[in-house]
């Protein structure tokens, strides 16, 4: 029987090649029992606003929902390509909704972000007979996913928009390896995708902390030499400091891919990112979310 360390060096050589082939991989290893997945639905008009639904087998009206958001630099990926993280989910008890966004050259900032909110507001608010009962729910992400995730928690216009209160609506956020704070722009594909020099401030996570926000896991691998694990340390902090409640970890020998790979069944001995994603989650259960009473 291979280890867990040979499929992962494996996967992660195959994930450096074209045409999503080491995604193939993962989800070739992934069980496909214990749960349905439900296909391209649709949360707003064209063919980028589609999520997949994955629902365990026991899933009812009080089954807690996760929301996926992938990376890929804003500009690549496709919801497809994360079955391994669905089953992964779906195995620990939740509903996994993996929404598709419109990417760079078609959008820029703002723009994903609006199409991640809508996707969260309509999951939120959907009702669909022998599915979850998707309100409050979870936001969780990897890399450019993981900077939506933080955006749409810590800065409340973005859903508020939507008629979607925050405090209301997620109970707790989870950020694989996000770029929160990654100013001064080193691309010219980021300068083009998030605008004009004396706006981008406004588009860091991180200069958005108020304290209020719902609380969140941050995790990194301290070996990712794509997102800097600075930006994890400093984002955690400065929640803290703020008041607000931000857990952070940090894994030995884990790169930026690594960190998301290890969710996939055969890999999860390299690190423990689903049994840390679920210990934080059941603390902060869904049933704790709602905003303060207006005096």
């Amino acid at each position: 029987m291979k280890s867990p360390y040979r499929i992962l060096a494996a996967a992660l050589a195959v994930l450096a090649l074209p045409a999503c082939s080491g995604a193939d991989l993962l989800n070739g290893l992934v069980p496909r029992q214990g749960y349905t997945v439900i296909e391209d639905q649709a949360y707003g008009e064209g063919p980028r606003r589609r999520f997949d639904l994955y629902l365990p087998e026991a899933a009812g009206p009080a089954t807690p929902t996760i929301v996926f958001f992938y990376g890929g630099g804003w500009d690549s990926g496709a919801k497809e390509d994360y079955l391994f993280v669905g089953q992964a989910l779906a195995s620990r008890g939740y509903a996994v909704a993996i929404p598709d966004y419109r990417l760079y050259p078609e959008v820029r900032f703002p723009e994903f972000l609006e199409d991640a909110a809508a996707a969260v507001a309509h999951i939120a608010t959907d009702r669909r007979d022998g599915g979850p009962r998707a309100r409050p729910l979870y936001l969780m992400g990897h890399s450019a996913g993981a900077y939506i995730v933080a955006m749409l928690t810590l800065e409340d216009r973005w859903l508020e928009r939507l008629g979607v209160r925050v405090c209301d609506t997620v109970a707790a956020s989870v950020g694989l390896a996000g770029p929160y704070d990654f100013l001064p722009l080193q691309s010219a594909k980021l300068r083009d995708i998030f605008g004009p020099e004396d706006t981008r401030p406004r588009t860091q996570p991180i200069n958005h902390v108020d304290g209020q926000a719902p609380p969140m896991l941050l995790a990194t691998g301290r070996d990712d030499t794509t997102v800097l694990p600075r930006n994890t340390l400093r984002l955690a902090a400065r929640i803290r400091d703020a008041g607000g409640v931000a857990d952070e970890r940090l894994y030995d020998r884990i790169g930026h891919i690594a960190l998301v790979a290890s969710l996939a069944r055969p890999l999860q001995l390299w690190a423990s990112v689903l049994d840390d994603v679920y210990r934080f989650l059941a603390r902060h259960p869904v049933g704790d979310a709602g905003c303060p009473e207006q005096g």
